[in-house]
């Protein structure tokens, strides 16, 4: 059996002003994200056009910094294997969601851009196809890396 690893996180909505979910403006979106051994909660809420605090993460936010997140940890680990030695490290990630006609949506943007050169090209490519959040999500954001 392959080995697997298990992650588990705490969504608290802290978001009631008293009336609870009485109708749609009569709450915040506010919430925290926690889990065992970390510093200190996430603080979160929906993208100010959902009615949420802009000075929060939203989910969105927070799904394109985790593939960025894994495509910079990725890129890192097949450059230190490729022998390319990088000292600094910067992934601007940026996802696009498209809503739909009953208020879904889904991301539509579903490549990585790839650095200049062909080396750190492969790198990029290896760890696209490596990455688990990747591989587990509907769309991919863009991702640009930036070495030095």
């Amino acid at each position: 059996m392959p080995k697997q690893y298990v992650y588990q996180t705490t969504t608290s909505w802290t978001g009631n002003t008293g009336r609870g979910t009485a109708d749609d403006r009569a709450y915040r979106r506010d919430h925290e994200i926690t889990a065992e051994h970390k510093s200190g909660p996430v603080f979160g809420s929906s993208d100010a056009a959902f009615r949420g605090d802009r000075s929060r993460y939203n989910p969105e936010e927070l799904l394109v910094a985790s593939l960025c997140a894994c495509h910079t940890l990725w890129v890192l680990h097949l450059c230190a294997d490729a022998g390319i030695v990088v000292t600094s490290c910067r992934d601007d990630a940026i996802g696009t969601m498209a809503l739909s006609e009953d208020g879904g949506g889904q991301f539509t943007k579903d490549r990585p851009a790839s650095p200049h050169d062909d080396q750190r090209r492969r790198q990029n490519r290896g760890s696209a196809k490596r990455c688990m959040p990747a591989g587990t999500s509907c769309a991919w954001s863009r991702a640009q890396s930036i070495f030095r």
